[in-house]
């Protein structure tokens, strides 16, 4: 895809269909107005697409964080139901060895 200076961009960062629109627009005008809008075209395809990045990573962190917690819960309750085993084993340890004198 082209972006507005006519560079290819990578299939992950699509310029959205509104830049594309106003990129087709600037291109369309004279070259005295489009050479002096071009470069603040080109800087908001950038922040656009680095924005988009960010988004990107924070959803992956975020995706990653509640496969985290997911893993976290059940490793708490695994060793919830492995305590409360070993506790009902001792009480009933202790409550054999008691003498009844």
């Amino acid at each position: 895809m082209l972006n507005a200076s006519g560079h290819t961009e990578p299939e992950n960062d699509v310029t959205p269909i509104e830049l594309q629109e106003l990129a087709s627009a600037i291109d369309a005008l004279p070259a005295r107005y489009r050479d002096s809008v071009l470069p603040a075209m080109q800087r908001v395809v950038d922040c656009s697409t680095r924005r988009r990045r960010i988004l990107n990573l924070v959803q992956e962190a975020l995706s990653q964080l509640r496969l985290d917690m997911k893993y976290l819960i059940f490793d708490l309750e695994a060793t919830r139901r492995e305590r409360d085993h070993f506790k009902s084993i001792v009480e009933g340890e202790s409550g054999s060895d008691v003498d009844p004198d």
